[in-house]
């Protein structure tokens, strides 16, 4: 593994002024994917193919969390869109933790992931945040502005988890899982 202690490209997104045109709302959303890109190549970039799917005591790979990371944006993203899942957005769903990641590629989907969750985040005006819309099978009941807060929380989550493995990755004498 290189040196996953690179220095922090300065202020974190939300504190750089930037996407001000947007409304508060998608302008932290917008942030928030900016922050999860910026860290998953800060923390992630220098892991091997065996240390990114590695399972260290038996917890979940950190391909698998960058990968539920994309895959949940387009899920929750489908669902504030008024749309319910797809047999592909399903079958991705069910193999999340099955894929053997290759660490360039993860991070390519992760960057591609990312690119698109903001656009189809800026396709929402205030006006529809308190639309609701129904999640799963059950259709359960919440908000476009909910999901849309959900969707930064959940891919902080996330890669907070992807992170605190590949930092128990450096830390494991021999670095197996």
């Amino acid at each position: 593994m290189t040196d996953v202690k690179k220095p922090s490209p300065g202020p974190e997104p939300w504190l750089r002024g930037t996407h001000r045109e947007l409304d508060p709302v998608v302008r932290q959303f917008v942030h928030s994917m900016e922050q999860v890109e910026e860290d998953a190549e800060r923390w992630c970039a220098g892991l091997s193919e065996e240390e990114l799917n590695a399972r260290p005591m038996g917890l979940p790979s950190v391909a698998f969390h960058l990968h539920h990371m994309t895959g949940s944006l387009d899920r929750l993203l489908s669902y504030a869109e008024g749309r319910q899942l797809d047999e592909a957005q399903l079958n991705a769903m069910r193999s999340e933790n099955e894929e053997q990641a290759v660490t360039g590629g993860v991070l390519h989907g992760v960057r591609q992931a990312l690119a698109e969750s903001k656009r189809r985040a800026q396709a929402f005006t205030p006006a529809q945040y308190n639309q609701e819309r129904g999640v799963g099978r059950k259709l359960l009941p919440t908000t476009v502005g909910s999901l849309l807060v959900h969707c930064a929380e959940h891919t902080q989550r996330h890669l907070g988890q992807a992170i605190t493995t590949a930092k128990l990755l450096v830390a494991l004498p021999d670095r197996q899982s």
